[in-house]
């Protein structure tokens, strides 16, 4: 697989398995890494942070129209919408939430997907929501590597579970599988 691209959506019970991801990317990874992660709108101050302490490559909150280089990870701000342009600039938006959430894991991952088609990878966690599920039919649908967490593993399992019953995953994996196997990943 040629991989140009690495999207990882997740909300309640994801942040151990997100920092585990983050320590596990090579320093010269070859491909930028999206996150999408739910989180309280007030929470903006030190979340990059405690992530950018995790992570070799540089951990950004991008601004709007930001060009998309490989090595970096762009965390969602709190409270924006992310999407992937196709001319691979980051787009933020306040439009209206979806299943409660802003940002979106069904637009940031479709848009991403709409953009790399199969050379991206998308990886699904823990969740208490539904977000998600659309996001991955549309990766699925341009051929993109789909990757959900196994529901068991989750601490709460309704976005994985919600995943499965619209998406056939490439890999149901574990915590410690979706690590080693990101630490594997070249472009």
């Amino acid at each position: 697989m040629n991989l140009y691209a690495l999207m990882i959506g997740g909300s309640a019970g994801s942040f151990h398995t997100v920092t585990g991801i983050l320590k596990s990317l090579p320093v010269h990874t070859d491909f930028p890494v999206f996150l999408c992660l739910h989180r309280l709108k007030q929470l903006s101050m030190g979340f990059r942070e405690v992530l950018q302490a995790n992570s070799s490559l540089p951990v950004v909150e991008p601004e709007d129209k930001t060009r998309v280089c490989n090595g970096i990870v762009y965390l969602a701000p709190a409270n924006y919408h992310m999407m992937i342009e196709n001319d691979f600039r980051i787009s933020l938006s306040t439009d209206e939430p979806i299943y409660h959430s802003r940002p979106s894991i069904d637009l940031c991952i479709a848009s991403a997907a709409d953009t790399y088609h199969k050379n991206m990878a998308g990886i699904l966690l823990s969740g208490a929501n539904r977000d998600g599920t659309k996001g991955f039919a549309e990766l699925k649908r341009h051929n993109g590597l789909c990757i959900i967490q196994d529901p068991h593993d989750c601490e709460i399992s309704t976005m994985c579970t919600s995943a499965l019953t619209a998406v056939k995953p490439d890999k149901l994996l574990n915590t410690n599988q979706i690590i080693e196997f990101v630490s594997l990943l070249k472009k």
